[in-house]
C-alpha cells in the first residue's frame, strides 16, 4: 500500500478478485488480499488506502485522457493496488555448500515458477539483472561429489560511508524508530529546511554548520529528550491519553520535573555561541566594508555588515561559465524560482528569456547538432542528452571505481 493506510473496502476487495480472476485467471487471487505488516505502535489507519475508484478505469482506457505525469502517477497506484490483491510470484531455490579445509563456499541458484502480482507489472519487472545473467547455472551435483576449481579472481573492496538521508529515507527511519506519525514527517523535514539546520543538496541533506552545533548541544545538554526510546515513547503516552487510559497532566508533569533541572543547569553553563557570518571578496561600494554571506527566504544573498547604517544588499551569482545559446554575450547562470527549486537561465533576462531546468554541460556541444548539452539526474540514473528537441542524442553518466565514465546509449 502506498499511504500509511493498510485498509481497503470489501466492495472494492471483490470487485478487484473478480477482475484478477477474468484478467489474469483464478491462480492469481489471493484470499483476503496480501496482508501488509503493521508495527505495535498506532498509526492513522481511520481512512482507506490510495486506490483506484473504478476497475473498470484501467490505466491503458485513461492514458490518453491524462497528462504524461498524471498517468504515470495513476498506473503507479493502479499497478501496486491490483499487485497488493494478487497471489505471491513463486520460485524454486537451490544452494550448494561445498567445503574446502576449513573454508565454506556456498553459490545460489534460483528461478521463478510462477509470476504472481508480478503479472500485473509486465515487461517492467521481467528479465534478470545483469549480476543473474552473468552467473552461469549451478550444475546438477549429489551430496558427497567431489568439484574441481577451475578458476578464481580477485577483487579489491572498500567500506562506503552511510549515504545521506534523502526526503524518502528519513521517513522510513522515523518510522522505523517509531518517531512521530505520518501526518508530521512532512512538517518535520520543513522545519529542519526552514530552520537551516541542513541544506538539500542533489535531494539529499547535508547538515549545516548551525545544524551540527545546535545537534551537539543538545546531545550534551538534553541527552534524554534526543533519544529514540524517549520520543517513541512519548508517542505511547499520547496515544494512552487518546484513549482515556492515562491523564495528560500526569504525563506532562512527569517529563516536565527532570527536563526543568536540564533546563535551568545548560542556562547556567551553556556557553553562548554566536556563528558569524562568512565573509565574501566583494566590496560594498557605498560604505567600503567586505560584504557578508547570510541566508535568505530564497537563499544565499551578500549584505553589508554594517547594517543598519548601510542597508546595501547583493544576490549572489553563480556563474557556470558556458556562453547563452540564445544572445551573443550572455551567460548561462543558476537561479531559483519562487518555490526554491533551482533553474538555469541566460545572465540577460528580461532581454534573453533563455531558461533550463536540468544542468548545462561545460564545454561540451552535442556531437550531432553542436546545441547544448544538459544532464538529467544524479549518480546511477544520470544522464546527458542535447537541449535540441529535433536530435534524439543522449547517453547515460555512469560511475566506475576509477571514476565517472560515460557509456553512448
Amino acid at each position: 500500500m502506498r499511504t500509511d493506510s493498510t485498509r481497503i473496502s470489501d466492495e472494492i476487495k471483490n470487485q478487484c478478485k473478480s477482475y484478477i480472476e477474468n484478467t489474469y485467471g483464478s491462480s492469481y487471487t489471493a484470499s483476503g488480499g496480501m496482508k501488509a505488516k503493521k508495527s505495535n505502535k498506532k498509526i492513522q489507519d481511520a481512512h482507506e488506502a490510495i486506490r483506484p475508484t473504478s476497475l473498470d478505469l484501467s490505466p491503458a482506457v485513461v492514458k490518453d485522457s491524462l497528462k504524461r505525469d498524471q498517468y504515470r502517477l495513476y498506473k503507479l497506484i493502479w499497478n501496486r493496488f491490483m499487485a497488493s490483491q494478487m497471489a505471491p510470484a513463486k520460485y524454486d531455490t537451490l544452494a550448494i555448500t561445498m567445503f574446502c579445509d576449513q573454508h565454506r563456499l556456498r553459490s545460489y541458484e534460483s528461478n521463478q515458477t510462477f509470476d504472481g502480482f508480478l503479472k500485473v507489472y509486465g515487461d517492467e519487472k521481467k528479465g534478470k539483472s545483469k549480476k543473474e545473467e552473468e552467473s552461469a547455472s549451478l550444475p546438477d551435483v549429489k551430496k558427497g561429489d567431489l568439484v574441481y576449481l577451475q578458476d578464481t579472481s580477485e577483487e579489491q573492496k572498500f567500506t562506503s560511508p552511510p549515504p545521506r538521508y534523502t526526503e524518502a529515507s528519513l521517513v522510513k527511519t522515523l518510522e522505523e524508530k517509531g518517531i512521530g506519525r505520518p501526518s508530521t514527517y512532512s512538517p518535520t523535514i520543513q522545519t529542519i529546511i526552514a530552520r537551516r539546520y541542513v541544506e538539500n543538496h542533489e535531494k539529499k541533506f547535508h547538515p549545516t554548520e548551525l545544524g551540527i552545533m545546535v545537534t551537539e548541544l543538545i546531545e550534551e545538554y538534553f541527552k534524554k529528550i534526543i533519544d529514540y526510546d524517549f520520543t517513541a515513547q512519548m508517542e505511547k503516552d499520547l496515544d494512552e491519553i487518546a484513549d482515556g487510559n492515562k491523564e495528560w497532566q500526569d504525563i506532562i508533569r512527569e517529563f516536565y520535573q527532570e527536563f526543568r533541572k536540564d533546563l535551568e543547569y545548560a542556562e547556567k553553563v551553556m556557553e553562548k555561541i554566536e556563528i558569524e557570518d562568512p565573509v565574501s571578496d566583494v566590496q560594498c561600494e557605498k560604505c567600503g566594508r567586505m560584504m557578508v554571506i547570510k541566508d535568505g527566504r530564497y537563499g544565499k544573498f551578500l549584505a553589508c555588515p554594517g547594517f543598519p547604517e548601510c542597508r546595501n544588499t547583493k544576490t549572489i551569482v553563480e556563474e557556470l561559465g558556458i556562453d547563452c545559446p540564445e544572445c551573443e554575450d550572455g551567460t548561462i547562470i543558476v537561479k531559483k524560482s519562487k518555490k526554491g527549486r533551482k533553474f538555469y537561465g541566460c545572465s540577460n533576462y528580461p532581454d534573453c528569456t533563455f531558461t533550463v531546468w536540468d544542468q548545462p554541460v561545460k564545454d561540451e556541444k552535442c556531437p550531432k547538432c553542436d546545441s547544448l548539452l544538459l544532464q538529467k539526474g544524479y549518480g546511477k540514473i544520470a544522464k546527458i542528452y542535447c537541449s535540441n528537441d529535433e536530435c534524439d542524442y543522449s547517453r547515460k553518466v555512469e560511475e566506475s571505481e576509477t571514476g565517472k565514465e560515460e557509456a553512448e546509449v
